[in-house]
């Protein structure tokens, strides 16, 4: 396909909260784009979009609806990508997944274009985007394990509440509401939707996000953990994480420790190492008291660091701060700029 030829795209998922942003994004990109197809549950068929000035009506995601399609943009849940997707690929289209479903599979590349672009060029048809705290910590990391090499992370998230839907921000907003006006709070959804256990995340701090696999780990731990190491190409690298959803909107911020392979690096080495990365801004002066935050992150596209520290006890160790967008960059716009790369490469 030549760079500039028009595409038929599909967005699964279209009336969910990454889906939303991957329209809204779409619409200030110069992805050329022939004809949008708006897809979702049959549930939500019906509704109307309003995208570049027409109104759309979201269809029900059916296997024949990627009839004509070049890419599939998938946010709808893993069943959802487990089903259609295939569908999708039998039909000519290149889907660019948004969920866990095709995550760690081996045919399938998962991509920070940041980070691994090229893996992009050995897809099967099927493309896996990230987590949301993977895709921001491994933007973070690939300059320095570029620059210096990296021996070993270990990361504790700060996750904001979007990142389990836009019903869990609005058992946020009521739960805050209930706690000001002195009521028991209700809680239906957090950690967990389909766990035994909910507690109310307003005012809180939730050591669970998804659930616990059989070594103690949550599902979103390991998944920080095993796609880290297939994104940076580094399989022995040791890898640990500590996930919490935490009681604000936008953006999930990390703390992030590092132990580089070159001796003897000051944080101003870390800092050059990040100021030439593509997706990435440095914002760190303790003098001023800058760093980035979930709220200054919000709405913005970059991956931003600050709080670069050298460890006081460790030569080769660094501790790091990282926030970005989780919708964003965590989400809609690395699955938009897959979809980028598939065109100026001519990679569909």
């Amino acid at each position: 396909m030549a760079e500039n030829n028009p595409v038929n795209v599909a967005v699964v998922g279209a009336t969910g909260a990454v889906g939303e942003k991957i329209i809204e994004i779409l619409e200030n990109k110069d992805l050329p784009i022939k004809e949008l197809k708006l897809l979702s549950s049959k549930r939500s068929a019906g509704k109307k979009v309003t995208f570049n000035n027409q109104e759309l009506t979201v269809e029900e995601a059916l296997p024949e609806s990627f009839s004509n399609i070049d890419i599939a943009l998938f946010s709808a849940g893993g069943s959802v990508s487990k089903k259609l997707a295939p569908e999708a690929v039998k039909r000519g289209a290149v889907v660019v997944d948004n969920t866990s479903a095709y995550r760690m599979a081996e045919d399938v590349p998962l991509v920070v274009p940041e980070v691994n672009e090229s893996d992009i060029q050995s897809h099967n048809g099927i493309i896996a985007n990230p987590n949301c705290s993977t895709i921001q910590m491994v933007a973070a990391l690939k300059p320095i394990q570029e620059a210096f090499g990296l021996s070993r992370v270990i990361v504790s998230t700060y996750q904001a509440v979007s990142g389990a839907g836009n019903k869990a921000n609005e058992e946020l907003d009521n739960q805050v509401k209930q706690y000001v006006n002195n009521e028991d709070m209700t809680a239906e959804l957090l950690p967990v939707k389909g766990d035994e256990k909910h507690y109310p995340i307003a005012f809180n701090a939730l050591p669970q996000i998804d659930v616990f696999q059989e070594n103690g780990y949550t599902f979103e731990e390991m998944k920080m953990i095993n796609e880290s190491k297939k994104i940076l190409h580094a399989q022995d690298l040791p890898v640990a994480a500590t996930c919490v959803r935490l009681p604000f909107f936008t953006s999930h911020a990390e703390s992030v420790y590092i132990d580089v392979e070159k001796e003897g690096l000051s944080v101003e080495d870390i800092w050059n190492a990040l100021r030439g990365a593509d997706g990435v801004t440095l914002q760190d002066d303790p003098a001023t008291q800058t760093y980035p935050t979930p709220l200054s992150a919000a709405n913005k596209e970059d991956v931003f660091v600050g709080r670069v520290r050298k460890d006081l006890d460790s030569n080769k160790g660094f501790h790091l701060w990282v926030v970005s967008d989780n919708l964003i960059k965590g989400a809609a716009w690395n699955t938009i700029q897959i979809a980028e790369r598939l065109i100026a490469n001519k990679w569909l």
